[in-house]
């Protein structure tokens, strides 16, 4: 199972809408794994670690409603 990364940030409520999710993504404002990514259709699997500002979030089991924690 994967979902995009632009998906997971509106899925978290970090981004709005999938506009605002792009720009923070090109905008080199996200980190995958400790490594910037400017990809919104990066795809993102269980156990990838998500950065945006401070907050790190984990994708969790896709098939569950609590997909993703906030560390």
């Amino acid at each position: 199972m994967m979902i995009k990364l632009d998906q997971f940030l509106k899925f978290l409520g970090v981004a709005q809408t999938g506009g605002q999710a792009k720009h923070m993504i090109v905008d080199g404002a996200v980190q995958v794994n400790g490594e910037s990514e400017t990809r919104r259709g990066r795809k993102l699997f269980i156990g990838d670690k998500v950065t945006v500002g401070n907050q790190i979030f984990e994708v969790r089991d896709l098939d569950k409603d609590d997909e993703m924690i906030d560390s």
